[in-house]
């Protein structure tokens, strides 16, 4: 299924620091697809459609704003059950160095270089943000050149950057993507990565780091947002979705390929954190990359 995903060419040139796109149209009709800058998404009165990114599907509300700095992480957005005529969509595609690593680590952009760690895995912020944010986007379309527009940009982000936001795709989904901030961390999600397929227990993972069993689940819920089972279940998630898609082995080869220890634990897990059955998932998908 990996081979049917559309990389495209973005007309963001080296010498851009971004491009701006403002239309209003009926449908959505650009498949799934993947590329290197990232992006920010805003869709207006596209209810009912569907949000793809990566392992992520979820029907969209009437507002709806996604940041993906994620390289090479699919998504798109499809009809599915939008029925408006008039659906309105301003695209932002920027270079992922526009803010270079000597701008993220200074202390008043901490946010934001937090906030692109976050969206390597695809992010969707609240109606409320949206709400806020929405008309300095619409300002932003209406005069996207010059020095004044790209700070305008900058303050966008910012703002956004302190506004909640929820992540999309299975963090080992987009492997490649990940960044943890800090070398213990680093240490124990590498450690689950290489383990998953296997059984791991909370003391394997706290001897490695050099912590005890309590304080390395306060130190990862703390960093992460996870807990330790949800962390790995993650991990474990990110590789079933990748092989549900990429390959036609059973559910169950694949629940027992990923270290779940039963199907219908594996079942029970999946559908809480995707809303439906593995199976569900891979004929959702499938329908969302060949039925544009």
């Amino acid at each position: 299924m990996k081979d049917t995903i559309l990389r495209e060419v973005t007309p963001l040139s080296p010498r851009d620091c971004f491009m701006i796109f403002s239309r209003v149209k009926t449908q959505f009709t650009f498949p799934v697809h993947v590329h290197a800058e990232y992006e920010l998404n805003f869709i207006e009165n596209g209810k009912g459609a569907k949000r793809v990114v990566g392992d992520s599907l979820e029907d969209i509300d009437d507002l709806e704003l996604a940041l993906i700095t994620g390289s090479n992480l699919e998504h798109g957005w499809l009809n599915h059950k939008c029925t408006s005529d008039e659906i309105k969509e301003i695209t932002i595609q920027f270079h992922g160095d526009l803010l270079n690593e000597h701008f993220l680590q200074r202390n008043q952009f901490r946010s934001v270089k937090e906030m692109f760690e976050k969206a390597s895995c695809g992010v969707v912020f609240s109606r409320k943000t949206i709400e806020d944010i929405k008309g300095s986007l619409y300002s932003l379309a209406s005069e996207p050149e010059g020095v004044h527009s790209v700070l305008k940009f900058f303050a966008i982000l910012y703002d956004l950057s302190l506004s909640p936001m929820r992540e999309l795709s299975s963090r080992s989904f987009n492997v490649h993507e990940q960044n943890y901030n800090s070398r213990r961390i680093e240490r124990a999600y590498n450690f689950m990565l290489e383990n998953y397929n296997k059984e791991v227990h909370l003391s394997d993972v706290a001897d490695l780091v050099g912590m005890t069993e309590v304080a390395f689940s306060r130190f990862i819920k703390q960093r992460t947002g996870r807990n330790f089972i949800d962390s790995l279940n993650d991990i474990r998630l990110g590789h079933a979705t990748r092989m549900l898609l990429d390959t036609t082995h059973s559910v169950a080869e694949v629940s027992l390929t990923c270290g779940f220890n039963n199907l219908s634990n594996f079942n029970r897990i999946f559908k809480k954190k995707k809303g439906c059955t593995p199976r569900e998932f891979r004929e959702n998908y499938k329908e969302s990359k060949y039925f544009l």
